[in-house]
């Protein structure tokens, strides 16, 4: 059977700590999960237990499958204990959680569950600057990046800071984005599929503007979002490259 996401206890600061790595992390870039249980470990953290597998549901949700996605949030929810902070590599994935989710528990017994579940599950971003009041990881990136703040981190989950404290404090490092037109890539979920002409465009003018900046790569905190900017780079032979937040911050001298 496929594994859609682990969880993971981790020994942080005298607290336990479940991570979250979304399907699409664990699907199309397996080594950022792994290099998110790297970094907790590098800051002393300790691994407890073995991994447990699940999907959060979201995919279905925006495609309008709101029984079946209803089934797999539910899982997703009792699989947590959610004692203390469950963190996550997926914006987007948690930004569901925290929002869109909720739809489906409001009228619902488990909505307890839920709640208990939403409040605690943080991006890694989040984590390390405004909870453990991280700043500096040690990592070495001598390279130009430009930072995608995508849509649901904006818009539903109000995470934008803490990326670019973190990566202020990555060595060697240049951040050249313009914080302008800070517009949507076009991936969407399922507008990316039903809207593909559209989709495209607005990709390549996130591409155009990004590489107008100067950089050398697009970082994020969304694995979605960087694969569907790295299909149209790929496509049109551009040379620029994309990097989930994670594994840019385990990158060493």
């Amino acid at each position: 059977m496929d594994k859609f996401f682990f969880i993971i206890f981790v020994q942080i600061n005298s607290m336990n700590v479940e991570v979250f790595i979304s399907c699409c992390v664990n699907q199309f870039s397996p080594q950022t999960g792994d290099n998110l249980i790297s970094l907790l470990r590098k800051l002393g953290n300790k691994v407890e237990n073995d991994v447990f597998s699940h999907c959060c549901g979201r995919f279905l949700y925006e495609n309008g499958s709101f029984k079946e996605s209803k089934l797999l949030s539910q899982k997703l929810i009792d699989a947590f204990k959610a004692n203390n902070y469950i963190v996550g590599c997926s914006a987007s994935c948690i930004g569901y959680i925290k929002n869109d989710m909720e739809k489906q528990f409001i009228h619902s017994p488990n909505y307890a569950s839920y709640k208990r579940v939403s409040e605690k599950v943080v991006d890694i971003t989040e984590f390390l600057v405004d909870i453990a009041q991280i700043y500096d990881v040690g990592a070495y990136f001598p390279h130009k990046v430009s930072i995608l703040y995508n849509c649901k981190a904006l818009n539903e989950y109000n995470i934008v800071e803490e990326t670019k404290v973190l990566l202020q404090n990555v060595k060697g490092l240049e951040i050249v984005s313009k914080n302008i037109n800070n517009f949507c890539c076009g991936y969407g979920g399922m507008f990316s599929l039903k809207n593909d002409a559209i989709s495209e465009a607005m990709a390549k003018k996130k591409i155009e503007q990004i590489m107008d900046e100067g950089a050398e790569y697009v970082v994020s905190s969304d694995l979605s979002c960087l694969l569907h900017l790295k299909s149209y780079i790929d496509k049109n032979k551009i040379n620029l490259k994309t990097i989930h937040i994670i594994d840019l911050l385990t990158q060493q001298q």
